[in-house]
């Protein structure tokens, strides 16, 4: 039976792994800030081939360098390459120690590449019977394909080859493998920059190589050809062709050291594999091995600490100069949770307690509220917050481990440090799940060294990664993102949210009485119009009486009966009356149940307020979220849930509500980044958008008279195109048939020509680098961008389009949020910034005041970021947030 000999083509593999895992690079590093993502691609390369081809003989061969004989002969051999990424760089070293625990050998040859290693081992395999599998990321080995050997070129990542035989290479090209030499010698090879004949491509290449056998045949009998430009150039270019086939041959004869009695295969060294496996952080391949690499207890680092009480508060003295820091508060909603302990140290020696009234006391205190000491920290603003519940205001935050993971990543947003350190490669800490378990309200351990050796490992996590997510940021051009508008935007958020909204309970529940009082009558002339009484909230009920005993229609059936879902019914109502009640019913009971009496339940006893979160790092186009309650979905469509906000009232008596709110600020935004003449006019000359919009792609004349219906439509337009909105999906939005719907995207597209454009820019350049990015380089990956499902990728092309916008005006309006907080503070104004509305501010004021915002507040956010159009707010007030007006 024949041995087995596998020979891998070591850079090209490496190379392959790089960049096929490229858009995955910040999620390979392990907790040293080294990157990983090719030492992680290569092991599954050679998982995936061990696992199948079992060698009797391996070797691993790596080039020695970028001089050999080929460069001595042709200067400009490989030239145009780029220099090869400095995160790879690193892993080499490493990726020769992963062969070396694999149980393979390697080998390098001064003056030689790899492929002649592997070309003159391939040869000697052939010729002792042995039946050979080259694995490679580069097709000029295929040249090597024999009756014996088998060219393995990875084409899909790592994992995934084409087989290269003597069959294969007849079947694709039409040609042997041998005559793939004289292919490239005529044609040229850009990746290793040799030229080949001018005009010759790889078509008439092959076609040449069939008729005459080789360069040499060619030439032999160059006077058969006709008379022709290609003739001229082979007759001129012979001894270029003459040398590229010496540049494009693979040695069969290099001077290696070693034969196939050196390459014995004894399969890996599998604890000294366990060990690089765990100093990699590869979970997947310890698991592979049943080891379970989340068993922390026994493999996180042994880190010393110092138990905090009042009698020891003074060896706190010697933290100068910068120090990490984190307050462990076990519920998520940080204004109401309790304190479980604190940890503090600089990563030297590290400081814990229970006892988080020590955190209001000196030296601690001083450390905390200082502004000449850095703090780094995770959470800034649960922290701010926290501290503040405590008596202690916490200042000069420099690393915030989530905001600048979540800047890195929008994708990776979770909320657990270690969960996050993780996804940067930092295992040395657990998770909460790990330590407190599962389930909103988390118990901590009741063990100190269990809980202070947690906090401690959160707190080395913190202090370990700073360095490595700022160079990240700095890579990424985004660390002014982060120090501008991010970091100083927690502090103006926790500040908000302290301050919270004054919210009157009474009004609240005499509103509830009247919705309750309106339900019931609906409720009435429902059963009326069913002609008996049924559970209104129940599917199967309400799917029996409107469409086997009123015989309605049925336009959607689930698994458990009749569809009565919302976008049903609203096809239905037109069709009878109790429809349009059933509707009514159920956005009273809503406003009832979510605002009525969510609303009560969150109001604070202590100041009468309800104390939103905002989430900072939720979303990935940069946009806040509030939860705890949702004040940004306060409803306004429907008359009583506009009255909602009557109860929102101000702190104070003599004060008011003000009210501030960009106008179109995302097509403002558009007519900037894309550059549109038109677009840019309408906005410059204080054109009402939508106006304009109908104007130009309705064809109308200056004089012609511009009807709400036209607006309308304009208006989908405008708002849709962004967003990808296809001629199908705008006909069902206004109405229209499909084909009218075409003609008015075709019409915008005309009128605004660089819109298109970007569009087009816009899905390119994410297909080209996987992500978008924002005015401000706030970034949002997109891993479906190139994706073989077309639903997927158009899901992507379309958030490609929109994330740009939609982030940019996110960006601006946080950087008016800071300097509003500010100009508040500049001014002496007692003024407060209670909320943020997408794109809108909210505050509260005496009355005498409210003249000094309706300039202050217009001139701060429109002066926010400069466009190449102008930005227009529109302010209101009133003695309500209901009450608003101009």
């Amino acid at each position: 039976m024949a041995k087995h000999l596998l020979l891998i083509d070591g850079n090209s593999i490496v190379f392959r792994a790089f960049f096929a895992m490229h858009s995955q690079i910040d999620k390979f590093t392990n907790q040293d800030g080294l990157h990983t993502a090719a030492i992680y691609g290569f092991k599954l390369m050679l998982d995936h081939v061990l696992d199948s081809f079992h060698p009797d003989a391996a070797l691993v061969a790596f080039d020695a360098g970028k001089v050999t004989f080929r460069t001595k002969m042709y200067g400009d051999y490989k030239g145009g390459r780029n220099k090869t990424p400095e995160e790879l760089t690193e892993q080499l070293p490493y990726v020769r120690e992963l062969v070396q625990k694999s149980g393979l050998h390697s080998y390098e040859l001064p003056n030689y590449e790899a492929d002649d290693i592997i070309g003159t081992l391939a040869k000697q395999a052939d010729d002792a019977g042995y039946e050979t599998l080259i694995v490679t990321g580069d097709r000029d080995l295929t040249q090597l394909a024999s009756d014996h050997t088998t060219v393995a070129v990875t084409h899909k990542g790592v994992t995934e080859t084409e087989h290269y035989t003597p069959a294969h290479v007849e079947e694709k090209l039409g040609i042997t493998p041998t005559q793939i030499i004289d292919m490239k010698a005529l044609m040229g090879d850009s990746s290793d920059n040799y030229p080949g004949v001018t005009k010759v491509g790889e078509k008439t290449a092959i076609k040449l190589v069939k008729q005459f056998g080789s360069v040499e045949g060619l030439y032999d009998h160059i006077n058969e050809l006709k008379k022709s430009k290609m003739k001229e150039h082979l007759v001129d270019e012979e001894d270029i062709a003459r040398q590229c086939k010496t540049l494009a041959t693979i040695l069969r004869d290099a001077p290696v050291k070693i034969g196939l009695q050196d390459l014995s295969y004894q399969g890996p060294q599998t604890e000294e594999l366990i060990e690089f496996y765990r100093e990699m952080d590869f979970k997947s391949f310890l698991k592979k091995m049943n080891i379970n690499p989340d068993d922390d207890e026994e493999h996180l680092s042994t880190i010393k600490y110092v138990q905090l009480s009042k009698d020891n508060l003074d060896q706190l003295k010697q933290l100068t100069g910068e120090v990490s820091f984190y307050l462990e508060m076990p519920e998520a909603n940080y204004h109401l949770s309790p304190f479980a302990g604190f940890v503090i140290g600089d990563g030297q020696h590290w400081f814990v307690s229970r006892e988080t009234e020590l955190l209001n006391q000196q030296p601690l205190k001083h450390i905390l509220e200082s502004t000449e000491i850095k703090k780094n920290v995770f959470n800034a603003k649960a922290q701010i917050v926290g501290l503040h519940r405590l008596g202690v205001d916490f200042r000069n935050v420099d690393f915030d481990l989530l905001l600048a993971s979540y800047l890195l990543n929008t994708n990776d947003n979770s909320n657990d440090l270690g969960n996050v350190a993780r996804e940067h490669g930092f295992n040395d800490v657990q998770t909460d799940e790990a330590v407190y378990g599962k389930g909103a309200k988390r118990t901590i351990p009741d063990d100190d060294q269990v809980f202070f050796d947690h906090l401690v490992h959160k707190a080395h996590a913190i202090d370990h990664l700073r360095v490595s997510l700022f160079k990240q940021l700095d890579e990424n051009e985004q660390r002014p993102l982060y120090t501008d508008i991010e970091l100083p935007l927690t502090r103006v958020l926790a500040e908000m949210e302290m301050t919270g909204v004054h919210v009157d309970a009474q009004t609240l529940k005499n509103m509830g009485s009247k919705l309750k009082e309106r339900m019931a009558e609906i409720e009435a002339q429902i059963y009326e119009e069913a002609g008996e009484k049924f559970n209104i909230n129940s599917t199967k009920q309400l799917g029996h009486i409107l469409f086997e005993k009123l015989k309605l229609p049925v336009i959607k059936k689930t698994k458990t009966g009749y569809s009565t879902a919302v976008d049903v019914l609203e096809k239905l109502a037109p069709q009878a009356e109790i429809v349009e009640q059933i509707l009514q019913y159920r956005q009273i009971s809503k406003l009832q149940s979510t605002y009525i009496t969510g609303l009560l339940k969150v109001i604070h006893s202590s100041d009468q307020k309800i104390h939103t979160r905002y989430l900072q790092t939720l979303t990935q186009t940069g946009r806040l979220s509030s939860v705890d309650p949702n004040l940004q979905n306060i409803p306004v469509r429907l008359p009583e849930g506009r009255q909602i906000r009557r109860a929102f009232v101000p702190s104070h008596e003599g004060w008011q509500i003000f009210s501030s709110d960009y106008s179109q600020v995302e097509l403002r935004v558009l007519a900037h980044i894309t550059g549109d003449k038109n677009l840019q006019t309408d906005f410059k000359n204080g054109e009402d958008i939508h106006a304009a919009t109908a104007r130009r792609i309705f064809h109308l004349q200056p004089d012609q008279k511009i009807d709400p219906n036209m607006r309308r439509r304009a208006k989908a337009v405008n708002f849709g195109i962004v967003y990808g909105i296809s001629d199908y999906g705008l006909a069902q939005r206004i109405h229209v048939s499909r084909k009218d719907a075409h003609e008015f995207i075709q019409n915008y597209f005309k009128e605004f020509p660089n819109v298109k454009k970007y569009i087009h820019d816009t899905v390119d350049f994410a297909r080209e680098h996987g992500y978008v990015e924002t005015i401000t380089h706030r970034r949002r990956y997109l891993p479906d961008i190139n994706a073989k499902n077309f639903s997927r990728r158009s899901f992507a092309e379309r958030t490609a389009m929109n994330t740009p916008i939609q982030g940019s005006a996110a960006d601006i309006i946080k950087i008016a949020m800071i300097r509003m907080q500010d100009e508040l503070q500049k001014h002496h104004l007692q003024a407060k910034m209670l909320l943020q509305i997408h794109d809108e501010l909210v505050f509260e004021a005496p009355a005498e005041e409210i003249p000094v915002l309706q300039k202050l507040v217009p001139s701060v956010m429109d002066s926010a970021v400069k466009l190449d159009v102008p930005l227009k707010v529109e302010s209101k007030f009133g003695d309500t947030w209901y009450d608003l007006k101009k």
